[in-house]
């Protein structure tokens, strides 16, 4: 099984970037996408007919959301966490299938200045509790865009970035809270060294040069380790500020 999930940064505006025949080409059995800035009525093209198609939009137009598309009918779907504050934004969607559960996320930015670190740092709080909820059910898989690099081998330029949203100490220890509950980084599983990123600024010729952050990941269950056989990134991947990445699990 692949799965693969992609910040594309306004879903309307990457269909007009090749999207469809990334789509078509990569054909994931489960495809999650964030920022989707669009609720389903808004976009005209239409995806594939052999996906099952669930959409979080914000309440706010223009902002966030996510979407996921599996080729799989899962037993069961839950938007956001169950808590308003956090819901309201369109950042969440649960899939259940008999033997697991997939979450897709996109975790709020703390944003210049750092003016959403306390909200952010609550989030954190809630998701992990979220994740450790479902878990005590059956394992589960999670990817998005989790606005964070965890380690300074996760971004390029860590020193210069120390206070900067997304390597806040705060945020870092946020990420580590999940790797220490148990969850699997599975990028790192495969690839131990630096270089390799999931988003680069759009100023300064930042993806040319490869100057990025590796914000994007698929975290799974420990229990779920022995099944996973690949995990990826396709910097190749144009058309969004952020690049694809999957897993292939058996």
């Amino acid at each position: 099984m692949k799965l693969i999930s992609w910040n594309v940064n306004g879903l309307r505006a990457i269909l007009k970037r090749g999207f469809m025949d990334f789509w078509q080409n990569a054909d994931p059995d489960i495809f999650c996408l964030q920022e989707t800035k669009a609720h389903p009525e808004q976009v005209d093209e239409q995806f594939p007919q052999n996906y099952h198609a669930y959409w979080s939009a914000a309440e706010k137009k223009g902002y966030a959301g996510v979407a996921v598309f599996s080729k799989i009918a899962p037993r069961g779907v839950r938007y956001g966490m169950g808590i308003a504050e956090h819901d309201r934004e369109g950042r969440l969607i649960t899939l259940e299938f008999d033997d697991f559960f997939l979450v897709n996320v996109y975790t709020p930015n703390a944003q210049r200045g750092l003016t959403r670190l306390e909200y952010r740092q609550q989030w954190d709080k809630d998701f992990l509790n979220f994740l450790k909820k479902l878990e005590a059910q059956k394992p589960l898989v999670f990817c998005g865009d989790l606005n964070v690099a965890h380690k300074e081998i996760d971004l390029a330029n860590p020193k210069s970035n120390r206070r900067n949203a997304g390597f806040t100490d705060e945020e870092r220890a946020g990420f580590e809270r999940i790797i220490q509950a148990g969850f699997i980084d599975t990028f790192r599983e495969f690839v131990t060294e630096g270089g390799h990123y999931t988003w680069w600024s759009y100023l300064g010729r930042a993806r040319e040069k490869n100057v990025g952050w590796r914000i994007d990941y698929f975290c799974i269950s420990s229990s779920l380790r022995p099944r996973l056989q690949q995990a990826f990134i396709l910097p190749e991947v144009q058309g969004a500020d952020h690049c694809p990445v999957g897993v292939v699990v058996e």
